[in-house]
């Protein structure tokens, strides 16, 4: 109800890497695009680190719109979104998903375990008859809250690069 927007993605619909975040803030919802406010600009400074521009990304978020108050989303609206973002991977077949945070880690791989246990390891998504390697990191916007932890995202991002320069 109180949306403005729809946040729906950003980048290259040719891009090989796809990122997934929780759901549109302030500023995306002003936008109408995903990670475009305070976190975006971070995570747009982390992939020029590796050499990557939105050219190179496809940008979008587990729901696309942003939920009252900021409030994380519910799991109804996680699920009312869910076909329409398994469709968007299937079509974008991107070669490699990159999750920003626990919270589009825990529905895109369907667990319960916290972002610090995912993080850094390459995991696995079924998408049209093949499997799609994930990678799973913290998410700008907790990066913001926790410059120390930089050290790992940092770490996630040269492993990132390594497999698409593979």
């Amino acid at each position: 109800r109180t949306a403005k927007r729809l946040c729906f993605a950003r980048g290259s619909e040719q891009a090989r890497i796809m990122m997934i975040g929780e759901a549109p803030g302030r500023d995306e919802d002003l936008q109408g695009k995903p990670f475009v406010g305070r976190a975006g600009q971070l995570l747009d400074r982390m992939l020029a680190a590796i050499g990557l521009t939105e050219g190179h990304v496809y940008i979008t978020n587990t729901v696309y719109w942003r939920p009252p108050g900021n409030r994380t989303p519910t799991p109804e609206e996680i699920e009312a979104c869910a076909p329409f973002l398994a469709r968007q991977i299937e079509l974008l077949s991107p070669s490699v998903l990159v999750l920003l945070g626990g919270a589009a880690a825990k529905t895109i791989l369907g667990t319960s375990e916290g972002i610090m246990r995912l993080r850094g390891k390459w995991l696995s998504y079924s998408c049209a008859g093949r499997d799609l390697p994930i990678l799973a990191t913290l998410h700008p916007a907790y990066l913001l809250r926790n410059p120390e932890q930089k050290r790992l995202a940092w770490r996630d991002l040269l492993t990132l690069k390594a497999a698409i320069d593979a």
